[in-house]
């Protein structure tokens, strides 16, 4: 099941609890003593950072897999939210010298050296999101850029899948209902040959129940990657018997072809970003495992370099505007997936359901 650590971070003593999420999330992962300190300190500089700079905001914790096909095993994803002021330099935040107030005196600059994987994104008035990524080898060196995952890497949670002439990542975030340790939402992302497949489910109502249905989906994606997503959907309808059940969407890129092929059942949201426009892509009403309907339609499309896909639970608003801007394109997937819920929402008006956000973008040019 699907386990997130949502450490609201709104009082000094907040950090600490932002420090034993990761560590704990470390444990998970199976990181040694080191990389286990490296996760505490990254975790303790950004909620330090929500605190001093946006007046609070939200850590959140959980293990996906890694980004290098050189590194096994999972690693601890920190994602820092908040509806803060933002900066007005950010090349200067991240460099080195640079540390807050009060922090352990590391710096975003040391975070990122310490990290596997590190993007920021911030806009003036409207707040910033951190993320990094700490595995399971120690960092002696200066940054590496992100690698393609190995063939056929996947879990909830997957951070990239580099499989062929169109090179994309993948990436997300997942924010349980009212704090629980595990969300009833969960995505993978599948590699098989040439076909990418990403899933995303919405287990029925939530908690533990909703986490099981949404975790048969994932099990069955990994053993079924190789079928088109009508079958899929088929075969996982079956595999989700006995289950709550769960809305389910899958989309599959043919990096060969330069065609992405979409199909869902029940509630899950589907954005296809061409060029500066956003494309609905629709699914049919159901529940996967309990309701399926007779007829699964697929909708076709082409994927290019400036295409971004956005596949997102309920937990989003019914209406809720896109991010905007070209940085889509250049940031980690996670953090466009990040930011969309910080958009969607505020503050002062929580989630009200688990809410998962998983993004597939082409992988800028200086990380192919």
């Amino acid at each position: 099941m699907t386990r997130v650590w949502d450490v609201p971070v709104h009082d000094s003593t907040r950090v600490r609890d932002a420090r034993v999420a990761a560590e704990d999330a470390a444990a998970l992962a199976g990181l040694g003593r080191s990389r286990t300190a490296d996760a505490a300190l990254v975790a303790t500089e950004l909620a330090t950072n929500l605190l001093k700079h946006a007046r609070g905001g939200q850590l959140l914790v959980e293990t996906v897999v890694p980004s290098s096909a050189r590194a096994g095993g999972l690693v601890v994803q920190i994602a820092a939210i908040d509806h803060g002021p933002g900066m007005s330099d950010v090349p200067a935040a991240l460099g080195d010298g640079f540390s807050t107030a009060g922090s352990l005196g590391a710096g975003l600059g040391t975070c990122r050296r310490v990290a596997d994987d590190f993007d920021l994104h911030s806009v003036l008035g409207r707040g910033t999101v951190a993320l990094a990524r700490i595995g399971g080898t120690a960092r002696t060196h200066a940054r590496r850029e992100p690698r393609p995952g190995p063939a056929g890497a996947s879990a909830p949670g997957a951070a990239f899948c580099e499989p062929g002439p169109f090179t994309v990542r993948v990436g997300g975030v997942n924010v349980p209902y009212r704090g629980a340790e595990y969300s009833g939402d969960a995505w993978t992302c599948v590699r098989d040959g040439d076909r990418l497949t990403l899933m995303l489910a919405d287990g029925l109502g939530h908690g533990p129940e909703a986490a099981r249905a949404s975790t048969a989906a994932v099990r069955e994606v990994h053993r079924s990657a190789h079928l088109p997503p009508a079958e899929l959907l088929r075969r996982l309808d079956e595999a989700l018997r006995g289950t709550r059940g769960a809305a389910v969407a899958v989309a599959q890129l043919d990096v060969a072809a330069g065609r992405l092929r979409f199909a869902g059942i029940g509630n899950i949201g589907a954005r296809l970003r061409q060029g500066d426009s956003w494309r609905h892509l629709l699914s049919r009403p159901g529940i996967v495992g309990t309701h399926r309907p007779l007829t699964l339609p697929v909708t076709e499309v082409a994927w290019a370099a400036d295409r971004v896909l956005v596949l997102h639970s309920d937990g989003l608003p019914s209406r809720w505007a896109p991010p905007a801007g070209p940085w889509m394109l250049s940031a980690d997937p996670a953090v466009a997936a990040a930011v969309t819920i910080r958009d969607a929402g505020s503050s002062a008006r929580p989630v009200r359901d688990d809410t998962a956000v998983a993004v597939l973008s082409p992988s800028p040019p200086d990380r192919r």
